[in-house]
């Protein structure tokens, strides 16, 4: 276990690893939920039961308002389904989601929404602080993310003249500073060059083989799904989950993606 990692957390995975899981290590199930949105738009994700076990990087690729966001957000706690429920760490996070909440961290599509201190290194110290932790240890947790996500050398830098990239980053050193077992990542891709993407992609497949941290991942950008993803759902419509598997197995076979993962493996415009 990294030394990131406190003792406290330590005795928490000894402790709590068979709580909040089934037998396959199973910390996600989302069994056909159903929303209605002020408007009257219903989306209602189901055809697959939306299942994350401890340790998987898993990604949801669909088009822009098909409902990944509304999923992510019932995990959250955020939107409670008229119909259907939601487990994560065994418990209905729309009832109680305050005895998981340390356990997840968030990168919000708008990360701007999420950065709340002056400066990186205050935004990042905001959340230990916030939970009640006292000060000394709070700065120990901040300067250690802030070493595994290298932003030492923005650390004093004001938030409002970050780049895109930038700001992604420290949305992540804030979701990372209370030391989850589980990230949740609404389109973390939009807005980012390609350098910077490669980097975010980095980052989390490091803190998953590293830390062990599990997480999800809404995108619609294809081509980035093979090198951060061992479980891949494809979303359409309102809601619909219509494919589960690994993505070498999906792209090959599920239109309309198939094509596309042809080209990108043959180096050729499709």
């Amino acid at each position: 276990m990294s030394p990131w990692y406190s003792e406290g957390l330590k005795i928490r995975f000894i402790t709590e690893e068979i709580r909040g899981m089934n037998e396959n290590g199973r910390i996600i199930e989302v069994d056909c939920i159903t929303h209605v949105y002020p408007d009257m738009t219903k989306v209602q994700i189901c055809g697959l039961d939306f299942v994350v076990n401890r340790g998987e990087r898993v990604s949801i690729l669909g088009s822009n308002g098909c409902g990944k966001t509304t999923l992510l957000k019932h995990l959250l706690g955020v939107l409670v389904p008229k119909e259907g429920s939601v487990k994560v760490f065994g418990v209905d996070p729309g009832k109680e989601f305050s005895k998981i909440r340390e356990r997840v961290g968030v990168v919000m599509q708008d990360v701007d929404e999420q950065i709340l201190g002056p400066t990186v290194y205050d935004d990042i110290l905001f959340a230990p602080l916030n939970y009640g932790v006292d000060r000394k240890k709070a700065e120990t947790m901040a300067k250690a993310v802030i070493g595994i996500l290298n932003l030492e050398p923005i650390q004093k830098k004001i938030v409002n003249y970050l780049s895109g990239g930038e700001k992604k980053k420290v949305a992540l050193a804030g979701a990372l500073v209370m030391e989850p077992e589980l990230l949740i990542l609404d389109e973390p891709f939009t807005g980012l060059d390609p350098v910077s993407r490669r980097d975010f992609i980095r980052i989390l497949n490091e803190l998953n083989k590293e830390k062990g941290i599990t997480f999800i991942v809404t995108l619609h950008e294809v081509d980035l799904v093979p090198e951060m993803t061992d479980i891949l759902y494809l979303m359409h419509g309102h809601g619909d989950l219509s494919e589960r598997g690994r993505p070498d197995e999906i792209f090959r076979y599920s239109l309309p993606y198939a094509r596309t993962w042809g080209s990108q493996r043959t180096g050729k415009a499709g």
